[in-house]
């Protein structure tokens, strides 16, 4: 039997922000109608989070929802509780048209922090970043450079992403460019 190991192994970078793999995170795609009490109930039930708003992300730790378009949410959970909440969801969702699916060990996730930190998410993706545009909470799922990218921001001022593990170590070199020492544009 194999130990799961993350895409990058937790590496991590220090420059003008901090660049972190923060290693497994528990993630289930999940497809349906976002309106439907019994489905707010069931993702409720396992992130103790409720359905976002548009271009929201509602997580805490290692639990949260996010949204990602109007019939989809990324729902996260711990990583050793994945497959158990993805099987307490599927029975909660009972007859609810829905599909669930664990993409856990499809995705890899960074963390960008410091005081630098939306300098270096600016650099990357087409997203407003600036101070009142984008605020702890706001979720956007775009492009980081060439590849499919999510992120949103944590209430400390860091940012959370998500990309494919495919993708993991261009997306962990592309914000250590971005971060390197004396490429502070302090642009807000």
């Amino acid at each position: 039997m194999s130990n799961p190991v993350s895409a990058l192994n937790h590496a991590s970078y220090d420059g003008i922000a901090r660049i972190d793999e923060i290693g497994l995170q528990g993630m289930i795609t999940l497809r349906g109608d976002l309106s439907s009490d019994t489905l707010a109930r069931a993702v409720s039930g396992i992130t103790g989070q409720e359905i976002p708003a548009i271009n929201r992300a509602n997580v805490v730790g290692d639990a949260g929802l996010c949204w990602m378009s109007p019939d989809e949410l990324l729902v996260l959970v711990p990583y050793a509780q994945v497959e158990a909440k993805l099987a307490e969801l599927s029975s909660d969702l009972g007859g609810e048209h829905a599909l669930a699916v664990n993409v856990s060990d499809a995705r890899a996730v960074f963390r960008v922090s410091g005081d630098s930190a939306r300098d270096v998410m600016a650099k990357l993706a087409p997203v407003d970043l600036s101070p009142g545009a984008f605020e702890p909470g706001h979720f956007r799922r775009t492009r980081l450079a060439q590849v499919a990218g999510a992120f949103w921001m944590e209430t400390d001022g860091s940012f959370r992403i998500i990309c494919f593990r495919s993708a993991a170590d261009y997306v962990f070199n592309l914000l250590k460019v971005a971060a390197q020492p004396g490429s502070k544009v302090d642009a807000f």
